[in-house]
């Protein structure tokens, strides 16, 4: 006997190659996954992509995992470092890929959020900030014509413990960078571990 019930718990995603071809039911079609992604994500300085991509450059240099894990959309924070702290990491830039008349100024959001639990669909009950340490990654590069956000010596990073956020911004909702700078000092790529495993020790 066949149930009508439609499950609709979490649904665990499996790692993509970019080789998967889009199919109409058994007719496979020739266009691929990659073809989507190369559509869909080829602009590495629009706000939208910088963000995700300032989350793996981060990932890579605090050795987190990345090679056999998916990215997750709806988590409280967003990396575990292998020595247990918790991540957030917030992104800006001056440049952006529209027209502009003038630098953009850039700050990040910092405000309290709700945590969300995927698995179950719930929301916890109060909204703080989830994370041990926040990472504020500026790709600090300001020329349009050589712009490029895979040149992570384009980028800096500033480490900051949540409960010093806590303290000094506690219910802001944002941060500007010139803020960000009197709270911790900028480190080059190769230098970001150690500046985060410093932050959780201010925490």
């Amino acid at each position: 006997m066949t149930s009508n019930r439609t499950n609709l718990g979490h649904i665990e995603p499996n790692r993509k190659t970019g080789e998967e071809s889009f199919v109409n039911g058994e007719d496979r079609r020739n266009f691929s996954l990659l073809d989507f992604w190369q559509w869909s994500v080829s602009d590495l300085v629009s706000n939208a992509t910088r963000g995700i991509l300032a989350e793996f450059i981060v990932a890579r240099a605090l050795g987190v995992r990345t090679s056999n894990e998916i990215r997750g959309d709806w988590d409280t924070y967003d990396l575990d470092t292998p020595e247990g702290i918790k991540v957030e990491v917030k992104s800006s830039a001056y440049v952006q890929s529209w027209g502009q008349k003038a630098f953009s100024k850039p700050s990040f959001r910092i405000g309290k959020t709700y945590g969300y639990d995927p698995r179950t669909g719930e929301y916890t009950k109060d909204r703080r900030r989830w994370a041990d340490v926040y990472v504020f990654a500026l790709l600090k590069h300001r020329e349009k014509l050589t712009i490029n956000p895979l040149d992570l010596d384009q980028w800096a990073f500033h480490a900051i413990s949540a409960s010093i956020l806590d303290e000094v911004k506690e219910d802001a909702k944002s941060i500007s960078l010139n803020a960000v700078a009197e709270l911790a000092d900028a480190v080059a790529f190769d230098d970001l571990k150690t500046a985060v495993a410093r932050a959780a020790r201010k925490g």
